[in-house]
């Protein structure tokens, strides 16, 4: 169903309520809300469904509790709407209180059933949570606003020390999860483990390690829905860390590498306690996935180099301590690495990018010097060979591709109910031993398309299928029954055949 399939009610229709604030100066969609309800659908995913215990397959909430769940849900929408045009909680209750609004019927059921106390009490909870929820984000009119979030995030994070190598790792899983939003458009995105893993170029203890210890605390990531089936886990860019729209925040091109004197310690700070940093996190985007950045080759902090490098070309290695957020020694011992692979130029106190180090990757070096003549760069697969690192990338993609094959196929079993089978020892070798269902399938019901036949017509059976391990397997629109429940309606099936017969 659209959006919207239905004309907004007239303005005599809409009641106006007391104080400055009322349902003709809220946006249609919220108006529509309050007043029709839920009429598209949007807000009944996932409660009428949750995910077993199992953590791999769904199951069905008692009609009671997925009308409350979806109820809330309307509910605490409606309070969003509210906060963010300035309303108060007394105008809410008046709005979901009033019997001839829709969006209010959970709120009123409340009210019925344990009383009016108990219903103002659950208002005021779900009001609490809108308005904290509310000030603490961004409201995205628009496409563009939402680039534009996006925008400030990634600046945000090209001047954020991304000290250590679980820092410097963290970085790669962050600025995967930013490709991830750019491609949807916004801060709200898909993405599983295994895909999260392969863009940033690690594996997935390490990335489930910076989930726990580095982007969930330092509130750059939320996790809004765990993945199950078929779907990824549901994440959102968490825009509190970045600077809000309008905000006078600097840009990482802009800030200087100059600092005041620490009243404290009464002296200029190094580059190595400065707080900010000045990557080109796209380069980095591009290189991370490259088997020459695995763990034992060239490693994070070479992407760290490389990002400050494009950003600002001869750069002493003092600098890049500040610039790239790598300690002193680490960076010197780097250099050394890029230089012997002809990444990186010395020139005196100095070092830049070679002209053709980023060849294959579509970046272009700024203000590249055409009149210096040196050689090129070695391939990024040849480093790649020299560090042991060749076909990492391809072994963690097949690895992951294996992995989704068992989980397809364990989902696949999930869905025709199959039981456990019994595993028998005798002779020294392991016997698989089906249990005993009531729905074994006779040999004369098999078509050779692996369908089941009408021992009437002769003729497959629209409703009836052959499951992976030989049963049979009742197909319905609503097929989430339980083995005993496809047991019996076998066996009706099977008792109308032979009467037939």
């Amino acid at each position: 169903m659209p959006e919207s399939t239905h004309q907004p009610l007239p303005q005599r229709h809409v009641p106006h309520l007391r104080g400055p604030l009322g349902l003709s100066q809220l946006p249609s969609a919220a108006a529509d809300l309050i007043l029709l309800g839920d009429l598209t659908g949007r807000y009944a995913t996932g409660s009428y469904s949750r995910l077993s215990s199992d953590g791999r397959s769904l199951v069905l909430r008692a009609d009671r509790q997925g009308a409350a769940e979806h109820g809330h849900r309307i509910t605490a929408a409606i309070a969003c709407h509210m906060a963010r045009v300035g309303g108060s909680v007394d105008q809410l209750t008046q709005l979901l209180l009033h019997p001839e609004h829709e969006g209010g019927r959970h709120a009123r059921s409340i009210a019925l059933r344990s009383g009016q106390s108990r219903a103002l009490d659950y208002i005021r909870r779900v009001w609490t949570s809108a308005s904290k929820t509310i000030s603490t984000s961004t409201a995205l009119c628009s496409r563009h606003d939402a680039y534009a979030i996006l925008a400030a995030l990634r600046d945000r994070i090209e001047t954020t020390p991304w000290r250590g190598e679980r820092g410097r790792t963290a970085l790669r899983v962050l600025r995967a999860h930013l490709n991830f939003a750019e491609t949807a458009g916004g801060p709200l995105h898909h993405a599983s483990e295994r895909q999260t893993a392969e863009e940033a170029g690690i594996s997935r203890t390490t990335l489930r390690a910076v989930y726990d210890t580095v982007l969930k605390p330092g509130g750059w990531l939320r996790r809004l829905r765990v993945g199950h089936g078929r779907e990824g886990s549901t994440w959102y860019l968490a825009l509190g860390s970045a600077p809000r729209l309008g905000a006078s925040a600097a840009l990482s091109r802009l800030w200087t590498t100059q600092f005041p004197p620490d009243l404290a310690l009464e002296e200029w700070p190094t580059p190595e306690t400065a707080t900010r940093a000045d990557i080109d996190s796209t380069v980095l985007a591009r290189l991370m996935g490259h088997d020459a950045f695995a763990h034992h080759g060239l490693g994070s902090a070479a992407l760290m180099i490389i990002s400050a490098l494009h950003v600002r070309q001869r750069q002493t290695a003092g600098e890049l301590v500040g610039t790239s957020s790598v300690s002193r020694a680490t960076t010197y011992r780097t250099l050394k690495r890029l230089a012997d692979h002809g990444l990186v130029q010395h020139t005196g106190e100095t070092w830049a990018l070679a002209p053709r180090a980023l060849e294959g990757f579509g970046i272009s070096l700024p203000d590249r010097d055409t009149g210096v003549t040196a050689e090129p760069a070695q391939g990024w697969d040849k480093v790649a060979a020299q560090h042991g690192t060749s076909g990492v990338t391809a072994r963690r993609k097949a690895l992951h591709a294996a992995q989704r094959a068992a989980y397809q196929e364990a989902l696949d079993q999930l869905a025709e109910h199959r039981s456990k089978a019994v595993v028998i020892v005798r002779d020294g070798r392991q016997v698989l031993v089906p249990t005993p269902r009531p729905d074994e399938i006779p040999p004369t019901w098999h078509s050779p398309d692996g369908r089941v036949l009408d021992p009437n017509t002769g003729r497959p059976a629209a409703d009836w299928r052959i499951a992976t391990d030989g049963r049979l397997i009742l197909i319905t629109p609503a097929d989430q029954r339980s083995y005993d429940e496809l047991a019996a309606a076998h066996a009706e099936a099977l008792s109308e055949w032979e009467s037939a017969a």
